[in-house]
């Protein structure tokens, strides 16, 4: 699952538009309801071409987990005008690269081509949107490529499996409980026909975004937009019924067990996310606070507990204010050897401690504010970056608009209100913590990766 933090996206943004034209980014709705958001980028001569779809993992129903991700794979099996793998082909002709993924919150597919390849990747593009051929044989072969993903990204990963097994107790009700690869039962038990009706139901041109970037002219991909994109057709679509998470009522605990050779902790709690970029105060002081806490290399958990009292072997810390579901505050890592999960957590508690006791210094909260940011902007300068970013706002509700906005709210953020979030939101009440248990490591030979594995 592509997983973009809220800070990420503010320091690309702001670096790539602050040196371009008000103007730039361009954006314009199609007639049949496709948003068209443009970057010029003329420091290459290449292009980044992107459709997100807004239907992800959570928008799928109990027996049925997976489908976003199995139809993600069946759109490179043909339409009625192309044969099986015959896209991917096409685009490697014209020097190109392609891929795909598929999220909780949105499935999306690109291409970064030269220039010139633009208007035939539009037209490749908007056929599959319409002409997808979805065929029983097909999908059978396909599958099983699905379900060796599986094996191999969760089932043999036992931190993987621990985050999923610990979502899926941290959620009673709320969507974000299955994977995105879905459960290994359903994905047995799924037919063409549950791909097809996915296919219909959400891809359409009124549930999409097109985002280029690139050495483009904008009202020039305006057009050609209107040629390709154009002639697909609108569609109703499903009613969304916004899942509501009941509240926690009590610390939840898990154990699993998995071949390993240290074992590994997770604790998430549920947190606000951000949805009114101009009230909400909260999500960027509760970014500030994972930043302040893993934001580099000289930040508090890992200065203090890998280094300072060698209690951890690694430990992160994370949170995604931008999402369509509910949002989670994690603290995960490995104990030291010699050291146990109980050590671990009790560390990472006491860290949460220090803050809500005795806060963090304007002068700390200043310098991780220039070091985040700064690190963002030169690591993610690019192209593809820049599509990401996009299309990951637009899909989750934030907007490219509302970049410049939002960047000044991170940095009005004080460390006062960092530390108000950590007394209010880190009580065991919302708290869920998941320890793998080690098992031995097994004398088999890894299985090999399988063909056709995409993203």
């Amino acid at each position: 699952m592509l997983r973009t933090s809220l800070l990420g996206l503010l320091c690309l943004m702001s670096a790539s538009f602050s040196s371009a034209l008000h103007a730039n980014p361009y954006e314009k709705t199609l007639a049949n309801g496709l948003r068209v958001i443009v970057k010029e980028d003329h420091r290459a001569p290449t292009v980044v071409h992107m459709v997100w779809y807004r239907a992800g993992a959570m928008d799928e129903v109990d027996g049925a987990s997976g489908v976003a991700h199995v139809l993600e794979h069946m759109m490179f099996k043909g339409t009625r005008t192309l044969g099986p793998g015959e896209f991917s082909r096409r685009v490697a002709a014209l020097g190109g690269n392609e891929n795909a993924f598929t999220g909780h919150d949105y499935t999306a597919y690109f291409q970064q081509v030269p220039k010139r390849a633009l208007p035939e990747m539009m037209a490749l593009e908007a056929d599959r949107m319409a002409n997808l051929k979805l065929d029983a044989k097909e999908f059978a072969q396909e599958i099983k490529v699905v379900m060796e993903e599986r094996r191999l990204r969760t089932d043999d990963n036992p931190q993987a499996l621990l985050h999923e097994k610990m979502n899926a107790v941290a959620f009673q009700a709320h969507p974000y409980r299955r994977p995105v690869v879905g459960w290994m039962n359903d994905l047995e038990n799924m037919t063409y026909l549950d791909a097809r009706d996915w296919y219909r139901r959400w891809y359409a041109p009124n549930n999409a975004t097109l985002v280029v970037v690139g050495d483009v002219d904008h009202a020039a991909l305006f057009r050609l937009a209107g040629k390709t994109y154009g002639r697909v057709k609108r569609q109703v679509l499903p009613e969304r019924r916004p899942p509501v998470e009941p509240q926690q009522l009590g610390i939840k605990r898990l154990s699993v067990k998995g071949p390993a050779r240290l074992p590994y902790l997770a604790m998430a709690w549920k947190v606000p996310k951000l949805k009114d970029v101009d009230r909400d105060r909260e999500p960027y002081a509760l970014e500030m606070l994972a930043a302040v806490l893993d934001g580099h290399e000289a930040s508090r958990l890992t200065k203090h507990l890998v280094r300072g009292q060698k209690i951890a072997q690694s430990v992160d810390a994370g949170y995604d204010a931008t999402l369509r579901g509910e949002a989670q505050f994690v603290l995960d890592g490995q104990p030291a050897e010699g050291r146990t999960v109980a050590d671990l957590e009790a560390a990472l508690r006491a860290e949460i401690k220090r803050i809500q006791d005795e806060g963090i210094s304007p002068e700390e909260l200043a310098r991780i504010k220039t070091l985040t940011i700064a690190g963002q902007i030169y690591k993610r300068d690019s192209m593809m970056a820049q599509a990401m970013e996009i299309g990951s706002a637009e899909i989750n509700g934030i907007g490219w608009r509302n970049i410049d906005r939002i960047l000044d709210r991170i940095r009005a953020v004080s460390a006062e209100e960092v530390q108000a979030v950590a007394r209010k939101y880190f009580s065991d009440d919302t708290l869920t913590v998941a320890v793998l248990d080690p098992q031995p490591l097994p004398a088999a030979a890894p299985r090999p990766a399988a063909a056709g594995l995409r993203h």
